[in-house]
């Protein structure tokens, strides 16, 4: 879908978004092939070049099928921090992906009420898609590291691939001896990304300075940003 530039920082981009996004897509329609599904989860506040660059290269390298973006409704880890409004974020993620067809923005965490966990996620896609729908859990090799204490990790390994997304010059030493010594058996894919040196924080920090974020996220989401005036509030 292309937007319009009199589109990208208004609420029309978004309910013509919203309107072409599948509540669930369909995957695993023919039993005699393999499926994989990427889940993209994150707080997306707000959504960057790097989250698209690192959903793409799981697309390409792990031959997925499709990409669900989840941002988190009311994050675990994060509820001792200020986070934008979940319809904000939800909005700014289904502007930046809604030009690929490979990628699907997913109201499923935010409309849950209640703590956010990655596990309860997972078991919803898992008993809503056929045992031929493979889940792929895509998130920074930093998270990997803890990813051990989240709120039952032994599911987690039971019905998801991990796959964990590096700057190049990572050192991933700490990451692969913190999964082994967990005594859970993950599987963990790890890929190579330039673009992830960009970050959340940097985008909002960046914003709050009134300098550009142009080229860092899509140009929908600056709209929106702008619009809704997100960010200009320093946060801790």
């Amino acid at each position: 879908m292309i937007l319009s530039a009199d589109e990208l920082a208004g609420n029309a981009a978004v309910e013509r978004a919203i309107g072409e996004q599948p509540v669930w897509p369909r995957m695993g329609a023919d039993p005699g092939r393999m499926y994989r599904l990427g889940i993209m989860g994150g707080t997306f506040d707000p959504i960057h070049n790097g989250h698209l660059v690192t959903a793409q290269q799981a697309l390409d390298d792990l031959d997925l099928d499709l990409v669900l973006f989840m941002p988190a409704g009311s994050p675990a880890f994060k509820q001792d921090r200020e986070v934008s409004s979940p319809e904000d974020r939800f909005a700014m993620t289904l502007l930046a992906t809604a030009d690929n067809p490979l990628f699907v923005a997913s109201r499923l965490e935010i409309d849950r009420e209640g703590v956010t966990y990655t596990v309860d996620t997972l078991e919803e896609l898992h008993r809503r898609y056929p045992k031929n729908v493979e889940l792929y859990f895509i998130t920074g090799a930093d998270a990997i590291i803890d990813i051990i204490s989240w709120h039952n990790a032994e599911r987690i390994a039971e019905i998801a691939t991990l796959v964990g997304a590096t700057r190049p010059g990572y050192d991933l030493a700490w990451a692969k001896a913190a999964i082994e010594g967990s005594g859970i058996p993950f599987d963990v894919r790890y890929l190579e990304v330039p673009a992830l040196a960009i970050s959340s924080s940097y985008l909002r920090n960046r914003t709050h300075s009134g300098q550009s974020i142009r080229y860092l996220t899509k140009d929908s989401v600056i709209g929106y940003i702008q619009k809704h005036g997100l960010y200009r509030e320093a946060r801790a």
